[in-house]
């Protein structure tokens, strides 16, 4: 059913998306976002179960699949990547919306969150913005924190920093993007994910273009990850006061996510006043497939 109701859809930023749209147009949209390194399918099972009584917007985001891959590493800012969500909505004639989003696509629901909310960051889009739902990604400040201070979380984000060398081109330019994943976390096919799953997965990591613009979120972003041990000072931006996010806001946290500490929750109420915490127990960093049920158990109670 996903599959069938892909859509290609030229954005105002000059880029086009292979979208999911799913369910009634009447109904109240919710756009999902997908993380690294996947694709809308991330929210494989919450679509199908949500789309009933919601309009699911879940597009393969820039640089993934079919979707367009600018080749300059600038054009996967924030920004950029934030402005595409917008876009998205525009083109839909959608003005309102629920952001969802997990890992990267997570941290890009967060922008979004905090630029769309009412009295947001960007007058365009204030008010555009009504609940956040983020599963398993930081909030950029306390994450920025954290890899600084916390030796756990610096130590998982080490990753970050071989993503960001050259030398990874190399390793996809020969086998795609799978060889580098098993180089960094010794990737194998996860027991939650079925074959067709897999397979498709991995028939996205064949596309150099992509496995390299997927890298390239990485290498725009503005997080700093400092080496083992290294002295290190939280960046100007995270080290001060730094803007709330007031809308209704659930964060879905899978208790055993091996790249994402704990740590990344601790203090969250000061910047999220009005957050829900669902921690998820037993459960990695992919948590919308490894645990769907209780995905979706959340997101039902957070939207009624």
């Amino acid at each position: 059913m996903l599959k069938s109701s892909l859509r290609r859809i030229y954005l105002s930023t000059d880029v086009e998306l292979d979208c999911c749209v799913i369910g009634d147009p009447s109904n109240q949209p919710i756009i999902f976002l997908h993380g690294f390194p996947e694709s809308h399918r991330t929210w494989r099972h919450q679509l199908l179960a949500l789309s009933e009584n919601y309009y699911c917007i879940a597009p393969d985001q820039r640089g993934y699949r079919g979707s367009s891959k600018p080749t300059d590493v600038n054009a996967y800012t924030a920004d950029q990547l934030t402005a595409d969500v917008f876009a998205l909505a525009d083109a839909l004639d959608v003005e309102n919306f629920t952001i969802a989003g997990h890992d990267w696509g997570g941290a890009i629901a967060w922008s979004v969150a905090l630029n769309g909310q009412a009295g947001g960051l960007s007058p365009q889009w204030a008010g555009r913005v009504t609940r956040a739902m983020i599963a398993n990604a930081p909030h950029p400040c306390i994450y920025q924190r954290a890899i600084v201070n916390d030796p756990i979380q610096r130590a998982s984000a080490q990753y970050i920093r071989f993503f960001r060398d050259s030398a990874s081109d190399a390793i996809i330019a020969k086998g795609g993007l799978l060889p580098l994943l098993q180089r960094v976390w010794g990737w194998q096919k996860p027991e939650a994910m079925d074959a067709y799953e897999y397979g498709e997965l991995l028939a996205g990591w064949e596309d150099r273009d992509a496995a390299v613009a997927m890298l390239n979120w990485y290498r725009a972003s503005n997080i700093t990850v400092p080496l083992i041990g290294a002295a290190a000072d939280v960046p100007k931006w995270a080290a001060g006061a730094f803007p709330k996010l007031n809308i209704p806001t659930l964060l879905v946290w899978a208790m055993e996510d091996k790249a994402l500490s704990p740590s990344n929750i601790e203090g969250i109420e000061e910047l999220v006043p009005n957050i829900h915490i669902e921690r998820v127990a037993n459960c990695g960093h992919f948590v919308t497939w490894e645990k769907p049920d209780a995905v979706i158990a959340a997101l039902e109670k957070f939207l009624a």
